[in-house]
């Protein structure tokens, strides 16, 4: 799981947390003929180090999903203070994108397969006419949510399941089971949040589930059709994917041993939430 450049005399190995927007970026993951946040973090990283630096991530977020709590690693040749991986680096990035955190780990740390859990959230403005105010931060949806329905159907989604009727065409992953071990749904004014904590997640997994409970709560579908489309394991079987802009990666968990500091402060629209 290390990379190589850990293995030279004098590396360290250094884990971050990143907050993002991601409506400008074509997703996490780095691409030749498209922006994303791994390839702007990398490139202001890269000039703190001295050296080229390669990231990896808790979890890849999709274009124009936003993150609170992603987590990252690399290996460094060149010591480096804590604060200067902060405010030398977030010098250099773009307003969109921002380093929350920085702190040395040992070796053994992985940001991806260290991680215990992956939270995501996802936030519907509900109401008659569209937003105009962080219009990329949300989606909206203009027939009123039912969430005591909402949150019925969540409790077919607890444990570990088979998900294959919630993944993309394009998933990679060898395995169609996740646990999800949380989910829920609640309004407060005319918001409404649905939260997903799991072990992991497959590719659109969490739209998914979104579009589906959607179906539910505005009267489209009875709440026992989420536990049918469960059962048929069959992508066909449930409805469409939500958009993008709605979801935030808004926290990744890890063993205790790895001290890594937690991100309190949450942007005051989501204290209701979070």
């Amino acid at each position: 799981m290390n990379s190589p450049i850990y293995e030279k005399p004098g590396a360290s190995r250094i884990a971050l947390g990143i907050e993002y927007d991601g409506s400008s970026y074509h997703g996490w993951q780095k691409q030749s003929n498209a922006n994303s946040v791994q390839a702007e973090l990398e490139r202001a990283l890269s000039e703190v180090a001295n050296h080229t630096v390669e990231l990896t991530c808790a979890g890849r977020t999709d274009t124009a999903v936003h993150a609170l709590g992603q987590v990252v690693h690399f290996d460094c040749l060149n010591p480096r203070p804590e604060k200067a991986w902060l405010k030398g680096a977030n010098s250099l990035l773009p307003a969109s994108i921002s380093i929350r955190f920085a702190k040395t780990v040992s070796s053994d740390f992985h940001a991806r397969f260290s991680a215990t859990s992956r939270s995501y959230l996802y936030i519907i403005d509900n109401r008659k006419v569209k937003p105009a105010i962080f219009e990329q931060g949300l989606t909206w949806w203009d027939k009123h949510l039912d969430t005591v329905k909402m949150n019925r159907a969540c409790q077919y989604f607890l444990g570990e399941q088979d998900f294959s009727s919630f993944r993309s065409s394009q998933c990679q992953s060898n395995s169609p089971n996740r646990c999800i071990t949380e989910i829920s749904c609640h309004r407060s004014d005319q918001f409404v949040a649905v939260k997903v904590t799991a072990n992991a997640f497959l590719h659109h997994m969490v739209r998914n589930i979104v579009g589906l409970l959607i179906e539910i709560g505005d009267g489209r579908k009875e709440v026992e059709w989420a536990k049918s489309v469960i059962d048929a394991r069959d992508r066909n079987a449930s409805g469409v994917t939500a958009k993008p802009n709605g979801l935030y990666l808004v926290a990744v968990d890890y063993p205790t041993l790895f001290e890594l500091p937690k991100i309190v402060e949450k942007p005051l629209y989501f204290n209701s939430f979070i």
